[in-house]
């Protein structure tokens, strides 16, 4: 072979090679983020939802860069384990309900589980959406947390075996809270006496009689079919049950800035999707457990309602020390509530 023309076949070859070496960083781009988030309720739950298209958004605005892993129904972490494995970093996202940070020290979130703190969607968005929400997820950042967002799950009912209109109603009954100082207060102030149980065991409770009734999200009562033992429902959204979105502090700040700003519009995006499926499900739960014909659903009166918010406010006052004034000052602002005007 002419030398001259293996040299020049030897140079194309080199070419060539360089081409294919140059295309690889575009052709095998740098392993994507992974961000594992983990959450203990079923994937069809507004928070379920949510979470799955937080994944897909995270992903397109990314444009791959980021990959969330979604593990639902506890498949990583149990309830009591999950912040913890946020700390240590050993998933980087989570949902958890708002009660679940007293016990980091940040007490100031049991706000939320006041009674009738909030009258409605409109007074709840002005606190979460705004300034009061925001400094209270900012101090969840010296527990090595950031808190990126609030997603609602909705308003409570209570509910039971016989009718619940008066506040005389409930005295004497063993209803099921979650674990709270607050929602404590709260069942006391009725004259009912508080049972603590985990969420999972609250049909067999009501279905064996160790306790009398709860209160619950519709969505809730519904998906854990908790209507076919209990005969009575009342309408009352006496109190609000929600979650924070949050992340390992080390790990977000640890981000792109670029990839920051894209995963936080994510995390909007998905605020609306988790907040607009609560209240459709929320909804949805009421016409479907009345349409299986097993439990009443009673709508309290305007002056039923008000004899149950006046009986339940002074829990407010009963809990400012543990909450802290200047929350509770701060949201009544924001609503415009005033106690002393009941």
């Amino acid at each position: 072979m002419n030398p001259s023309f293996a040299g020049k076949i030897l140079r194309r070859h080199l070419l060539a090679a360089a081409a294919a070496i140059a295309l690889v960083p575009s052709a095998f781009a740098q392993a994507p983020i992974v961000i594992k988030f983990s959450h203990v309720v079923a994937m069809d739950t507004p928070k379920g939802k949510a979470a799955a298209y937080f994944a897909k958004r995270a992903e397109e605005l990314t444009k791959g860069r980021v990959k969330v892993e979604v593990y639902p129904n506890s498949q990583l972490y149990k309830d009591k384990e999950e912040l913890e494995a946020l700390q240590l970093g050993s998933v980087q996202m989570l949902a958890p309900s708002l009660s679940k940070f007293a016990p980091l020290g940040v007490k100031e979130f049991e706000v939320f589980d006041l009674p009738f703190i909030f009258d409605d969607y409109a007074d709840l968005h002005r606190v979460t959406d705004g300034p009061v929400g925001k400094g209270l997820l900012a101090k969840l950042e010296t527990r090595g947390i950031t808190g990126l967002a609030y997603w609602d799950n909705g308003f409570k009912v209570f509910s039971a075996n016989k009718p619940l209109k008066a506040v005389a109603d409930y005295k004497g009954m063993k209803m099921r809270i979650q674990s709270s100082k607050v929602l404590d207060a709260e069942m006391r102030a009725l004259g009912a006496l508080p049972q603590v149980l985990a969420f999972s065991e609250t049909y067999q409770a009501l279905q064996t009689g160790v306790v009398d009734g709860t209160e619950n999200p519709p969505s809730n009562l519904y998906t854990q079919k908790m209507y076919e033992v209990q005969k009575n429902l009342s309408v009352t959204n006496h109190g609000y049950l929600g979650y924070a979105v949050v992340v390992n502090k080390k790990f977000w700040d640890g981000l792109p800035a670029d990839i920051r700003g894209q995963l936080t519009q994510a995390i909007a995006d998905a605020t609306k999707v988790a907040n607009d499926h609560a209240f459709a499900d929320n909804q949805e739960a009421l016409i479907k457990v009345k349409a299986m014909g097993k439990t009443e659903i009673y709508i309290p009166t305007p002056a039923e309602r008000l004899a149950l918010k006046k009986a339940l406010v002074p829990v407010h006052q009963q809990m400012t020390s543990r909450i802290g004034e200047e929350t509770l000052r701060a949201i009544y602002k924001e609503t415009g509530f005033d106690p002393s005007k009941l």
